[in-house]
């Protein structure tokens, strides 16, 4: 859609889905934080009330991105990620500690989560690097810049500790393989991801066993033409040894009790059926219960301020990473399958946007914040139906938080701006 001013070009089809998920996301916050003792939605102690003041705060900023040039977020790309870097170190000094993790920086009247600008700018850097016109990613240089680029910030988020933010930047990996990476990059994440769990599993022992058994059997059956050289193999068993003993490394001294507990149920790694069960009663409580609630809601739901478990405090964080289960206690299936359906949606339109522009850098921009919202989401989603561990991964636009609805919101609507200009410029 076109017209004059920095409103009349902008999408206003994302705009309306992307204010419906976070009208929905309210409703639901309202829903499972309101008590018989509240009054008004512009009661700023509670949860939806300041939900509220960040949303008033997301709007400002939404109104200062598109009243900049679009030049500007290119221009200052490394800029901005440089600072979050420094944000991000700052909390290893001036860092508050909130439910186990040092993720945030108390502004007294505002709890500021660097990680989530950190994703926005990382974004940014990244496209500013890919678009340049002196890089080629399909050279070795060029990909450990943008592999460093992606994974600093990252590796400053994990020690925190905050597995899940630090585990949304390698959602950036899909930008790089949309813009001509190598995709035997993919299968090497592949392949960390399945040491990463036999590893925990089986123990390192085992998985060396497994590689030099695996290698035996490749020489025995492969056929005599082809010429398969031994110290590649040998170089290839060797690192994945190294990376099998560094997993054991993070999992005992980087990760928390609470992590690793949330591992060991989800990959079945305890076999004292006695502790298994006590970490079903603790860890995995609130996966529990987020299935219960969301079962309780059968096809239409139980209605508005009616969802039973939800005004019973069952679900321990309904209001932040698990706010989807409210969605199916008092929505149903209706409800879960009509979110669904607004962020397919969403995502698809957003696709769409990305794949029009004529810019280098709005298109890969515009796939980072695909990748780190839909990756949010599926994440999110897989947590509260039990498929995935908890992680503490938000959903976009829905969870209570007012880092993450800022962010998010300048994420998306820095993209939006991009794709206006497009039509500025009549492209």
């Amino acid at each position: 859609m076109s017209g004059k001013g920095p409103f009349g070009r902008i999408d206003w089809i994302s705009v309306f889905l992307y204010l419906l998920l976070v009208f929905i996301g309210w409703i639901n916050i309202y829903s499972t934080s309101l008590t018989d003792a509240d009054s008004s939605i512009f009661d700023f102690s509670t949860l939806y009330g300041k939900q509220l003041f960040f949303f008033g705060l997301a709007i400002l900023g939404i109104i200062l991105v598109l009243f900049v040039e679009s030049s500007f977020f290119e221009r200052f790309a490394s800029i901005f990620y440089m600072v979050s870097i420094v944000l991000l170190l700052g909390l290893f000094v001036f860092g508050k500690t909130i439910a186990g993790a040092t993720s945030w920086y108390d502004l007294g009247f505002f709890n500021l989560q660097p990680s989530e600008l950190a994703k926005m700018t990382t974004a940014l850097a990244l496209a500013k690097f890919l678009s340049d016109i002196q890089t080629d990613i399909k050279t070795k240089k060029h990909q450990m810049y943008a592999l460093v680029i992606i994974l600093l910030p990252a590796l400053l988020i994990l020690p925190q500790p905050d597995p899940g933010s630090a585990l949304i930047y390698f959602s950036l990996f899909f930008v790089l393989f949309r813009e001509g990476f190598p995709l035997y990059y993919l299968g090497i994440l592949l392949v960390m991801v399945i040491l990463f769990a036999t590893t925990l599993m089986f123990g390192t022992v085992w998985v060396t066993i497994g590689l030099i058994i695996l290698a035996l059997l490749i020489y025995t059956f492969k056929k005599a033409s082809v010429k398969i050289p031994v110290l590649p193999v040998v170089g290839v068993i060797i690192v994945s040894v190294l990376f099998s003993l560094s997993v054991k490394l993070v999992y005992d001294h980087v990760f928390e009790q609470r992590h690793r507990d949330r591992f060991a149920l989800w990959l079945s790694l305890e076999k004292d059926e006695k502790k298994l069960e006590e970490i079903r009663k603790t860890i995995g409580y609130n996966t529990y219960q987020s299935e219960k609630a969301i079962e309780s809601g059968g096809f239409f739901g139980k209605g508005f301020l009616e969802g039973t478990r939800t005004k019973g405090d069952f679900v321990p964080e309904q209001h932040t990473d698990y706010i989807f289960s409210s969605v199916g206690e008092e929505w149903g299936f209706l409800g879960t399958v009509t979110v669904i359906l607004l962020f397919s949606i969403f995502f698809l339109r957003l696709i769409h946007l990305a794949e029009r522009q004529k810019s280098d850098f709005s298109r890969m921009y515009g796939y980072g914040v695909i990748s780190i919202l839909v990756f949010h989401y599926f994440i999110n989603i897989g947590m509260v139906i039990g498929l995935l561990p908890t992680i503490g991964v938000p959903l976009p636009f829905f969870s209570y938080g007012g880092s993450g609805l800022i962010f998010f919101s300048m994420l998306l609507f820095i993209f939006l701006k991009l794709d206006s200009n497009r039509l500025k410029d009549g492209i």
